[in-house]
């Protein structure tokens, strides 16, 4: 079975496999937290549209401030 995209093509964005899923996890759960305040469906789940972001380059990994918990 072959996937897609390949874990080479996006380990070429993102340096090693622990820094690549913490960017793709944080990535869908910022997409999934804002379709569900816009009320939006998704076509597809959250994790396959950020790793597709991850292989288009739209997706980089930065350093990013912690956010803070709601209340």
């Amino acid at each position: 079975m072959m996937l897609y995209p390949a874990m080479k093509d996006l380990l070429e964005k993102v340096p090693s496999r622990y820094e690549l899923v913490n960017v793709v996890a944080c990535q869908a759960r910022r997409i999934a937290r804002e379709a569900e305040m816009a009320g939006e469906p998704l076509d597809e789940k959250p994790v396959s549209i950020a790793i597709q972001a991850v292989a288009d380059g739209k997706l980089e990994k930065k350093t990013e401030e912690p956010e803070q918990a709601e209340l």
